[in-house]
């Protein structure tokens, strides 16, 4: 399990999974659990032309909105109100909070800009030091083990805990205040203290091997991104084929993962899904690369948004699904408005892949399967990239 200090949840919602789906008049997908960034794909402010929430929402704003008369946290009984229905993907944001999502969605957020990984021993190692960044420029290196932050011991910890102390709170801890880290390197022990800033993400990474093979890189579907990987595949030259690499990939905006889909599909169903019993339709654009080599690389922290680009991709027989299965998180989340200004988030339907397959608690099989954190598993899929050519 992996994350990146670069998407996770606000400490407040830390002990809910803050991972959304979330659908208005753009479609959002939320972040997650198995390689975490330090900033969380988050749903869009108030979404203009949204339907008003029914149901279970009018329940918490009327939980909000009594306890807001007697004096008491609107939004502290909103998150009982949620807690009490048994909504798994349900969760409160505060209006800071909030904000902080649209600008997650925007590709910036606030952290040290450092990744970091569970070992099999419960150890936190630095994954990855982004260039310029508060981390880099303290001198951290990727292979260090984070052994502390603020004095709290992590190591056994998720990675997503791990990452959201990283991050700290949206509202007390923002760019600017310091984090203390402790580290070691070899038999070097030592404690670094470096501030929180604003930095951008980015998320779509391409490059060429050896071989002609083109590996396309998608950590997170924030805006832009899908017209970064259908601009990647229409710059690559006739035939070469292509490894979408969405391992670690916590989600994002759905619009975005439908539009990279249109990079390889001639139009069609991209996914289904419902609100309330609605049901709605996905559908590519027409115009997409439909014979060039194509192998997606998944593993547990590829999630919604994420799985549903990669279901299309299978179910529609486009791409040769390698890796581990992924997280499972398809459920449909609605946001509203509550009394004192608050967000809540509330499960309202699921989405399903082209075929009819639900994700939500099962996620996508692959079609071979290989340890996604093997070196190896690159290789395994440029094999099978030169059988698809021939």
């Amino acid at each position: 399990m992996s994350g990146r200090d670069l998407f996770c949840q606000p400490r407040r919602t830390r002990r809910g999974a803050a991972l959304t789906l979330v659908f208005a008049s753009v479609l959002v997908a939320g972040a997650a659990t198995g390689s975490f960034p330090e900033t969380d794909q988050k749903p869009p402010p108030d979404t203009a032309g949204a339907a008003v929430p029914t149901g279970r929402h009018e329940e918490v704003a009327r939980a909000a909105s009594e306890a807001m008369a007697d004096g008491k946290s609107p939004e502290e009984a909103a998150e009982r109100a949620v807690s009490r229905s048994g909504d798994r993907w349900g969760a409160v944001y505060s209006r800071g909070e909030y904000e902080e999502l649209e600008d997650a969605l925007d590709g910036r957020y606030t952290g040290v800009g450092l990744s970091a990984r569970r070992e099999r021993d419960g150890r936190i190692e630095v994954s990855e030091v982004r260039s310029g960044s508060p981390a880099a420029d303290a001198g951290i290196r990727q292979g260090d083990r984070l052994r502390s932050v603020d004095g709290e011991r992590v190591d056994g910890r998720p990675v997503t805990e791990v990452v959201s102390i990283l991050r700290g709170d949206t509202e007390a801890e923002p760019a600017g205040t310091a984090v203390r880290l402790g580290l070691e390197r070899g038999t070097r022990a030592w404690t670094e203290t470096v501030r929180r800033a604003r930095l951008s993400t980015d998320p779509v990474t391409v490059r060429t091997l050896a071989d002609g093979v083109t590996v396309v890189r998608v950590v997170s579907f924030t805006k832009g991104v899908g017209e970064q990987v259908r601009g990647a595949v229409e710059r690559l030259p006739s035939g070469a084929g292509v490894v979408l690499d969405l391992r670690g990939n916590s989600g994002g905006l759905v619009a975005e993962a439908v539009t990279a889909a249109s990079a390889f599909l001639d139009g069609g169903l991209v996914a289904t899904y419902d609100v309330d019993g609605d049901q709605r339709a996905l559908h590519a654009e027409p115009g997409g690369d439909t014979t060039r080599p194509l192998v997606a690389l998944v593993d547990g922290g590829t999630m919604s948004a994420a799985e549903l680009l990669t279901g299309a991709l299978q179910d529609r027989g486009r791409a040769v699904v390698l890796g581990s299965r992924t997280f499972g998180k398809g459920s449909v989340q609605m946001p509203g408005r509550l009394p004192g200004g608050s967000v809540a988030e509330l499960t309202v339907g699921h989405y399903r892949t082209p075929s009819g397959r639900g994700v939500d608690g099962t996620g996508i099989t692959p079609d071979l399967e290989v340890d996604p954190t093997d070196p190896a598993a690159l290789d395994r899929a440029r094999t099978v990239l030169s059988g698809l050519g021939r």
